[in-house]
């Protein structure tokens, strides 16, 4: 199995590192932490490493998550260990030796304190190549403006999980668009619906986080 391979593998089965011993059968092995810096050190480019290695990872985990072949707690590891190999990585982004696809903006709206949909979903766009702006719960209009205005060209996720507070994307929605006609707006969350999001004028449903990460990567593309 190439290094590629294994990074991913690592990433799909939530293998953090050596001392991990999650998953069972693969106690004792090395995991993305360890893997990740072997190929960084051994000369491979940060930027293959991401694409061939933890992107496919996250992509498979997505995949079976849509599925429900997996549940959130093995998304959650999947994502752990993509956070530890993407640290070995974060200082070629910030050198500017590997590129980001595009920016994210992502939030939990006014009045919700929920954020592991959001926290899932931002996890696998950091996985997919995205710089990820997580504004957090209980996010106001403003703030999402505001995060707009200093990003500009990212997409904006809106997160509820409560029928109470999914009702402030609307108001959120209509601040996004006031302030740039063009803005993409995705919104998720359990009580939301591809009718929910044509009602309030977002642009984008997705009920998990794969479909999110195809249609930016599709929006990219065509930017």
């Amino acid at each position: 199995m190439e290094i590629f391979d294994k990074i991913a593998h690592c990433v799909e089965f939530g293998k953090i590192n050596l001392k991990s011993p999650y998953p069972p059968n693969m106690r004792g092995e090395v995991g993305a932490d360890e893997l990740v810096k072997e190929a960084l050190d051994s000369g491979i480019d940060a930027g293959e490493v991401l694409d061939k290695g933890l992107i496919i990872g996250m992509n498979k985990i997505g995949v079976k998550f849509r599925a429900n072949e997996v549940f959130v707690p093995q998304v959650l590891m999947s994502a752990k260990a993509m956070s530890v190999g993407m640290s070995h990585l974060r200082p070629y982004f910030i050198s500017g030796a590997v590129e980001r696809k595009g920016k994210f903006i992502i939030g939990t709206v006014k009045g919700d304190l929920h954020d592991i949909g959001k926290n899932l979903v931002g996890m696998m766009l950091e996985g997919n190549g995205y710089e990820v702006i997580d504004l957090g719960t209980d996010v106001e209009g403003d703030a999402f403006v505001a995060a707009v205005n200093e990003n500009p060209g990212s997409l904006v996720g809106l997160s509820a999980l409560l029928t109470t507070t999914m009702r402030n994307m609307e108001d959120i929605v209509k601040q996004l668009k006031d302030n740039n006609p063009e803005q993409k707006v995705f919104v998720g969350g359990a009580p939301v619906s591809q009718e929910f999001c044509d009602k309030v004028n977002a642009d984008y449903f997705s009920p998990d986080p794969q479909g999110v990460i195809e249609i930016s990567n599709k929006l990219m593309a065509a930017s």
